[in-house]
């Protein structure tokens, strides 16, 4: 997934996401880490957070 690399490239910390998605820190770094699946829910909230397609953010596509 793509969630890090774009979080960094907008200079975004986790707990700023976190708190966006309402979940804890801790949550969230595990959806960056792969180690928890991310709620379909809340790859939408991401999408169009950074403006972009769910296929995008899970590497489906290199097209934003």
């Amino acid at each position: 997934m793509r969630l890090k690399d774009l979080r960094e490239d907008n200079d975004i910390k986790q707990a700023e996401l976190a708190k966006i998605l309402n979940v804890r820190q801790n949550t969230y770094s595990q959806y960056e880490n792969e180690k928890r699946e991310i709620p379909i829910s809340l790859l939408w909230k991401l999408a169009d957070y950074y403006n972009t397609s769910i296929d995008y953010l899970v590497g489906r596509t290199d097209k934003k």
